[in-house]
């Protein structure tokens, strides 16, 4: 086993990707060169946009494991692909609700840290979707902790800011934080649905963070820490 670090390093998305990323949310060319509105992704652009995050993410955690192997995982699978490796892609955990795909994860033995990635992209989007989205975080935290109650779960909500009305930012930051309240480990009934670190980053782009870039803020804990950078 390798020697863990003293702490975790600041988990870092590629500048370069977040500039990719903030002229496609910017432009009208979608998945396979299809057209799309401005100010938006569409479905799988969406989807894939997680993964910025959740590669930077499966990174940090491996260097502060003493730099073991990060494996991508293309297809879901039950277990590790070797035995003392970050998998960043499809880790299926069978959770004490429902089997669970999460974006990342360290399981040497076992579940160690899971972690998932969850994008809302316009305003209509955010206003649909933003409440069942919560229901889905406080399952996956659930259906992990039911069964493996010292596994943490790690949870980054990402959302453009143009997309984010007031309100729903001020309900969204509220619930997430109700979320992250996970104080004692010994505490298993508590520890059912909380999450032990939950993390909503609004995305500013066009003229916010430079017209060709995109800029990351930390929203929860009411704190607001540049995570990307034009």
């Amino acid at each position: 086993m390798t020697a863990l670090a003293d702490h975790m390093p600041t988990i870092t998305p590629s500048t370069d990707e977040l500039r990719r990323w903030g002229e496609l949310w910017l432009g009208t060319v979608g998945s396979n060169g299809a057209v799309k509105k401005a100010n938006c992704f569409d479905r799988k652009q969406s989807m894939d946009f997680g993964k910025v995050f959740d590669q930077a993410f499966g990174d940090a955690l491996a260097a502060m494991l003493g730099g073991v192997t990060v494996r991508n995982i293309t297809s879901p699978s039950l277990v590790p692909p070797e035995g003392n490796c970050v998998e960043v892609g499809e880790a299926r955990i069978i959770g004490g609700i429902r089997p669970q795909n999460f974006d990342a994860a360290y399981r040497p033995d076992g579940p160690r840290v899971v972690y998932d990635s969850k994008t809302l992209n316009d305003t209509a989007s955010v206003r649909k979707n933003w409440q069942n989205m919560v229901n889905d975080l406080g399952t996956e935290a659930t259906t992990v902790h039911t069964r493996f109650p010292y596994c943490l779960v790690v949870l980054v909500v990402a959302i453009p800011r143009d997309a984010l009305p007031a309100t729903q930012e001020r309900d969204l930051v509220r619930t997430l934080e109700r979320l992250e309240s996970v104080d004692d480990g010994d505490d298993l009934v508590h520890v059912g649905f909380g999450e032990e670190a939950v993390d909503a980053l609004v995305v500013e782009v066009g003229e916010a963070a430079g017209v060709d870039g995109a800029m990351f803020r930390e929203v929860v804990d009411h704190q607001v820490d540049e995570l990307g950078l034009r």
